[in-house]
């Protein structure tokens, strides 16, 4: 018997790689999506593809079509690039982590179309500043805002064919990329990384940041029958850092 395809894109970054260590846990064949492609193996095939363009739509499509099985779930993890605060961002920058990040999901989307099966899940990565504004944080606000509006009309597109849509969005997640953005930031406040690090900590009513591994727990919970009653909906994993009721 075939078995059950994951496709995870943004699969060698700190968080991309979690959910697909934790995805292959959970009985799946991971097909492992980066610029670069992962190592294949038994029950992982790497893909060298670019979602933010079409040759890398047509190249997942590929890779999916060779691992055989039905698409369980398709979760867009690519990060974006570093871009800077908003005093200091060019604008032409908005557009394009726009195009990588929601424009990837829906090439992701339509790259696995046909393989969807009632039960799917489409799952996004986004973003705490979303939905809580920060200067600080500019590209990450406007594109993962813009990402949970597209969630929200695949749910109501793909919803009647039982495959249903979800947005995880974290705080400030404990990851290489992380730190390397808290360490610019420093640089140009001139202060130490760690007080920059204790103030994304001091975010979340429990001093912490959240952890890649969190995030994977998160999005394979997704797999459960019940995630149904989720469609549509968005996870906000920020240890409680959001204030807003809604």
């Amino acid at each position: 018997m075939t078995a059950e395809v994951a496709v995870v894109a943004g699969a060698s970054g700190a968080l991309g790689g979690a959910i697909a260590d934790a995805l292959r846990a959970a009985g799946l064949h991971v097909v492992a999506v980066a610029r670069t492609a992962p190592p294949s193996g038994p029950s992982t095939t790497g893909c060298a593809a670019d979602v933010g363009t079409a040759a890398g739509a047509d190249a997942v499509s590929a890779a999916v079509a060779a691992a055989g099985g039905p698409v369980r779930m398709v979760v867009q993890a690519v990060g974006l690039p570093p871009t800077g605060p908003l005093d200091a961002i060019d604008p032409d920058a908005l557009g394009a982590t726009v195009a990588l990040k929601v424009g990837g999901l829906l090439r992701l989307v339509r790259a696995v179309d046909t393989q969807l099966v009632g039960g799917s899940r489409i799952v996004a990565l986004g973003g705490h500043y979303g939905s809580e504004p920060s200067p600080d944080a500019c590209a990450a606000g406007v594109t993962n805002a813009a990402l949970a509006n597209l969630v929200r009309q695949l749910a109501v597109a793909y919803g009647p064919r039982g495959v249903t849509a979800h947005l995880v969005a974290p705080g400030p997640v404990d990851t290489p990329r992380m730190r390397g953005l808290a360490a610019a930031a420093a640089r140009r406040r001139g202060v130490a990384v760690e007080e920059v690090l204790a103030e994304r900590a001091a975010e979340s009513p429990l001093g912490r940041l959240v952890t890649p591994e969190e995030v994977a727990w998160t999005v394979t919970t997704l797999l459960a029958p019940q995630a149904d009653a989720l469609h549509g909906a968005t996870l906000a994993l920020d240890a409680g850092a959001r204030r807003g009721l809604f």
